[in-house]
């Protein structure tokens, strides 16, 4: 594979290999070398460019790929607020930042890297860990990227939460500098150390402390203990019913359809291609968990409605079965499309795309679904399509920002900045970006500057959609 580098001649790992051996030294010279080249307060400018596209033009290019009837579902989910239009707007933001110069310094971008796509998940071992939880936009791109949006949607967070501006300007730069100051210590660890990172649900309820009320955004031990209890049992407790002794999975249209109940195609898809393409998702998997996803049965399926931004993608679940009814599995099977970032920041290295999800989350997130893998399916009436499969709710849980005190949120963002710095550390080089940032403020202020201007133009943006589907441009389903 081709080995990309830095723009400033640093290196960067890419999915293609190791990066050249160089010193610490060399490499924190390039971080400076690229500072130069493209000062921090160049960040803190952004004015719509002339040519900017219409964002709601650019959210129907995206429909036109997509389950035409999920449309108006994900249209009336972002524009319920300026936030819900943030969150599925990835597209229009990955246009304004590529209209903007860049660090050059590059890593394996997360790529939706906002406020909600962080939460609690449990690992291969059990243990409830924090950090990023979705990578459906993963693809290498300037770091600041990430920093950017997230930084963004705090302001929209907090705006959302009624919090006062004086707040959320001191809130966004502590976040935008756990950021920094979270590279810099990567910046100090061996390889094995940045590698091995990862923020464990008990030392979060030990740092919390009391900053958190008891019941706040329903994070407390109490709720854990529930988070524990959402493996596939319980799924299939809340999603199936018992039919002629088998399990099958219940309906609860639009959400919720058994692919028996939509089309013939559906259904092959589900029960037939699962089988004919199950040897390209077992190769995807290690030989262990192979053997593991081998002792089970596929029973059902179904087609799914997840999220804001992916809502008209290909979403299933599909229901199997171990020794018996009581052993189920379900698991979840997401089309991957192209990552809106490929046409600004140049293609990743894999044209699979749900393997170019799967590479991405191993590469930056601490620790990995049992069953996350990737295949292709051929579907009648869309042809071949990109999925990556993992389980469909086990032990995962998100923090309801909304519900969190002051110190709360602000410890829960500089969270996030943490989780999102390790997956920067992880993929990129950790002491050329740490070099380019600095130890003073330069890059949080002008972040933050960036984050009111960008959180003002999604209020214009918002605007617009609710226009369009006033005039008949879009249609939207509200409440769904």
């Amino acid at each position: 594979m081709t080995k990309v580098k830095h723009s400033s001649g640093s290196p960067l790992v890419d999915q293609g290999g190791p990066p050249p051996v160089v010193t610490t030294a060399e490499r924190a010279e390039a971080g400076k070398a690229a500072r130069k080249l493209v000062p921090r307060s160049t960040f803190a400018s952004f004015a719509p460019a002339s040519d900017r596209p219409d964002p709601v033009d650019l959210l129907l290019e995206q429909a036109v790929t997509r389950e035409q009837d999920l449309i108006p579902i994900r249209h009336g989910r972002m524009v319920a607020s300026p936030f819900a239009f943030f969150r599925g707007a990835a597209l229009p933001m990955a246009a304004d930042l590529a209209s903007m110069p860049n660090s050059g310094l590059r890593v394996q971008l997360c790529g939706d890297a906002h406020l909600l796509n962080f939460g609690i998940f449990g690992t291969p071992e059990r243990r409830l860990v924090f950090d990023i939880n979705d990578f459906d936009e993963t693809s290498p791109g300037p770091f600041e990227w990430d920093v950017l949006r997230l930084a963004a949607s705090l302001v929209l967070a907090g705006r959302e939460r009624g919090d006062k501006p004086a707040y959320i300007n001191s809130m966004v730069l502590s976040t935008v500098a756990a950021y920094r100051e979270s590279m810099a210590s990567f910046a100090q660890m061996s390889n094995l150390d940045v590698w091995y990172s990862l923020f464990d649900v008990d030392r979060l309820f030990t740092e919390l402390g009391a900053s958190v009320d008891a019941d706040a955004g329903g994070f407390n031990e109490r709720s854990m203990r529930k988070v524990r209890k959402r493996d596939s049992v319980m799924a299939a407790e809340r999603t199936t019913e018992m039919v002629d002794g088998e399990l099958r999975f219940v309906a609860n249209p639009p959400l919720q359809v058994p692919g028996s109940e939509i089309t013939e195609s559906l259904y092959s898809f589900s029960l037939g291609h699962v089988h004919t393409n199950a040897e390209l998702y077992r190769r995807s998997l290690s030989p262990e968990r192979r053997y593991l996803f081998d002792n089970y049965r596929v029973v059902d399926s179904a087609r799914r409605v997840v999220g804001v931004g992916s809502v008209g993608t290909r979403c299933y679940i599909v229901l199997l079965v171990g020794r018996d009814n009581k052993d189920p599995l379900i698991l979840q099977v997401k089309e991957a499309q192209p990552s809106v970032l490929e046409r600004f920041a140049g293609k990743g290295a894999y044209s699979h795309h749900g393997e170019r999800v799967v590479v991405g989350q191993k590469l930056t997130q601490s620790a990995s679904d049992l069953f996350l893998g990737w295949t292709t399916m051929t579907l009648p009436e869309a042809g071949n399509r990109y999925f990556y499969l993992r389980q469909f709710r086990d032990w995962k849980a998100s923090i309801d920002y909304t519900q969190l005190n002051g110190e709360g949120f602000l410890f829960y963002t500089r969270l996030c900045a943490w989780a999102l710095a390790k997956a920067h550390a992880r993929s990129g080089d950790q002491i050329a970006i740490s070099a380019y940032l600095g130890t003073g403020t330069a890059f949080d202020k002008a972040v933050l500057e960036f984050a009111l201007t960008y959180a003002d133009q999604t209020l214009v943006d918002h605007q617009t959609l609710v226009d369009a589907i006033a005039s008949g441009k879009a249609e939207a389903v509200h409440g769904v």
